[in-house]
């Protein structure tokens, strides 16, 4: 018997303990606090003061749409365009700009600018850079949760144009369902999609626009994309329903990725539901709507 173990038995005898060796496990690093961009006072959100000097984007197209409406397919499609250039969900609200100092803030208002005004600019850059690299004329930008910013967005861009898309309801609660049906029961799917609808409801009622049926869409591809060119002031181009031959990259978080969208060809949406089918909380837009 070691030293130690006698020390241990001559311990446990005297006091009923006894010594074991522990492991110091050293504490985690510390995790820096995410950073979150904070209003500054007085910000103010307003259109741009001097439209020829503070945007360099002229008309821009925001297609609104709720999540599961067929926006990817529609996006790709005008990307196909020679003019057009729509590239993949940029969610370019979330853009934000902070003025940490007193004296930034300071200097900025001496320029005459408010926080959300620099972020206007930031938008608009943006934009404008994709739009010059893509060599195209056009620029359309699609981000769903637009929906929840579209009068900040029409204040960046007073002369923004807009395309609302639009599905029946129950269609979109169930395919936003299917695309996770664990994480999202059918219960919280018809409350999250009807709230996009309602925010582009709202918008629908209050700009000017044209309005596009998904289910339209897809069962006359060429005849809704033509009135959609005739709306931008562009030319029908037939290549248009060929989206498959560009290699289109569809990457989750940022479009529709799934395996309808991969096939490359435009298929007709899912049957409509029947009118018993379609649960009370999306009559009142079923009806708005025209589907019921």
């Amino acid at each position: 018997m070691n030293w130690k173990h006698k020390v241990n038995s001559t311990l446990k005898d005297l006091t009923g303990y006894t010594i074991k060796r522990s492991v110091l496990i050293p504490p985690p690093p510390p995790v820096a606090p995410p950073v979150v961009s904070t209003r500054a006072p007085g910000d103010v959100v307003r259109p741009p003061a001097d439209p020829a000097v503070d945007r360099l984007l002229s008309e821009p197209v925001f297609v609104l749409s709720s999540v599961r409406s067929g926006s990817t397919l529609l996006r790709v499609m005008l990307n196909c365009h020679s003019q057009i250039h729509a590239p993949h969900e940029l969610h370019i609200r979330r853009l934000a700009v902070d003025l940490p100092t007193e004296p930034l803030r300071q200097a900025m208002d001496a320029l005459g600018h408010s926080q959300s005004d620099i972020e206007h600019i930031l938008w608009d850059r943006m934009l404008h850079r994709e739009l010059v690299k893509s060599g195209k004329k056009i620029l359309v930008e699609k981000t769903p949760s637009n929906v929840f910013a579209w009068k900040r967005i029409l204040t960046c861009w007073p002369d923004a144009r807009i395309i609302f898309l639009i599905r029946h309801p129950m269609s979109i609660a169930q395919s936003w369902h299917e695309a996770d049906p664990e994480r999202r029961p059918m219960e919280e799917a018809l409350r999250h999609t009807l709230n996009y609808m309602t925010y582009l409801e709202e918008a629908r009622q209050r700009l000017p626009g044209l309005t596009v049926r998904y289910e339209s869409l897809t069962e006359s591809p060429a005849t809704e994309l033509g009135r959609i060119c005739e709306f931008l002031g562009a030319g029908w181009e037939p290549g248009m329903l060929q989206y498959g031959d560009r290699g289109e990259e569809f990457v989750k978080g940022i479009g529709d990725w799934r395996e309808k969208i991969r096939s490359g060809t435009v298929q007709h949406g899912r049957p409509l539901p029947a009118a018993e089918d379609v649960p009370e909380i999306l009559h009142d837009m079923c009806r708005t709507w025209n589907y019921l």
